[in-house]
């Protein structure tokens, strides 16, 4: 069988019929375009939440701990971070205080999105919450010991304070307390409302002339890999069981790598869902173009009658319906990518508020799918057709 001719022969049989051709596609193009914009979505929302994991710093472990009426955990947990040599990179308090910053006639009290997070921390904040320097220094282990009065501010606190001045050496007040800047971080969440950079860290060794309280309840460990976090939060719930009193206390340890794992599965999962309410539709479109088909042979029963009479083999009859009925999904599946390309564009400007274009692979696999639907349910009415007789068929009206 000659495939040109049969291609042109089905395209004059879909232009002889627009609206019904149309019609029919209309399932495999809805179908495409559902697969095409509900997958790319969630792929988009995992990388954004795994970039999101990466600014915080990879292989963190989170750990909150209290004991009323009890030691102070901080120096004894510290210690024994070192202890466990390079399986840590580091460790911290992240404790929270509160503000507000002035400096001037500006204070942080009057910011939109509200004011920063004071953190108390070590000298080590900045390695375990994946923070670089942008000017000035860090804090350092002789602020803390010394319990310093000096502050490092995250980009977005810097801006809102100083404007496009250096902050560098100058001082604001925290709860009217005066603290010198040494530094400021880079910026590494600009874009989000409530940002990572809306921040500010002092020596953690300050809490007493702030809070007016001994202990600390929450730290940050950073790991040096995934398989050391894993240990490195077992031998820490074993140390914090040994330290803390049940009926006095309480403690909790965990890795964020497990968030990561736990987001990993649950994007994949819902894929596979989306994925496949989208693909009920093209199921629905292939059942529409099986109908379709059918009503095709009807129409066609003389022409079919004539081509056997004249010498075509029923191979010939069966590939020409398979032909025609592949050719209208893949017009449909080619519509369908055009319309999952600028739904998926324009959905992630309105979800992700971010430029979302579908994966090729996804694209190209929706586009093969619906060729595969057109085969697929187009063999019964080809078989119908090719078993015909030319007889009985030249007999229809």
């Amino acid at each position: 069988m000659n495939l040109a001719p049969s291609f042109r022969m089905a395209l004059r049989s879909i232009r002889a019929n627009k609206v019904r051709s149309l019609l029919t596609m209309l399932g495999i193009i809805i179908g495409v375009a559902a697969v095409i914009i509900l997958v790319s979505l969630v792929q988009a929302s995992n990388r954004h939440l795994k970039a999101y994991y990466e600014r915080l710093g990879s292989n963190r472990i989170t750990i909150s701990a209290e004991q009323s009426g009890g030691a102070d955990l901080t120096q004894p947990l510290l210690d024994f971070c070192l202890r466990l040599g390079p399986s840590v990179l580091g460790a911290t308090p992240d404790a929270t205080t509160e503000g507000p910053l002035r400096y001037h006639d500006k204070s942080t009290e009057q910011m939109e999105t509200g004011g920063p997070n004071v953190k108390l921390g070590s000298h080590q904040f900045s390695l375990c919450n994946n923070f670089q320097l942008a000017r000035g220094r860090d804090l350092c282990y002789m602020d803390v010991q010394a319990s310093q009065q000096v502050i490092v501010l995250g980009a977005r606190t810097a801006e809102y304070l100083f404007d496009y001045q250096d902050p560098v050496g100058r001082t604001v007040l925290l709860r009217g307390h005066p603290f010198k800047v040494v530094g400021v971080y880079q910026a590494k969440d600009p874009d989000s409302e409530y940002s990572m950079d809306n921040v500010a860290v002092i020596p953690y060794t300050l809490c007493r002339l702030l809070d007016h309280r001994r202990n600390l309840d929450t730290f940050t460990v950073r790991a040096a890999s995934a398989g050391a976090a894993a240990e490195v939060t077992s031998r820490l719930s074993g140390f914090l069981r040994g330290k803390i009193d049940n009926e006095r206390g309480y403690f909790s340890v965990y890795s964020e790598n497990q968030d990561v794992r736990a987001s990993d599965q649950q994007n994949r999962t819902m894929s596979m869902v989306l994925g496949g309410i989208a693909g009920i539709s093209l199921l629905v479109g292939g059942i529409g173009i099986m109908n379709i088909m059918l009503v095709t042979v009807t129409e066609r029963t003389r022409e079919i009658g004539i081509r056997k009479a004249i010498g075509a083999r029923r191979r010939s009859i069966l590939a020409q319906f398979l032909l025609e009925a592949s050719v209208v999904c893949g017009i449909g599946g080619l519509l369908g990518i055009v319309l999952g390309i600028a739904g998926t564009f324009l959905a992630g400007q309105l979800i992700l508020r971010t430029a979302v274009l579908p994966n090729l692979a996804i694209s190209v696999g929706a586009f093969v799918f619906s060729v595969g639907l057109g085969v697929g349910f187009g063999i019964y009415p080809a078989a119908k057709a090719s078993k015909l007789q030319p007889v009985a068929a030249l007999r229809a009206d």
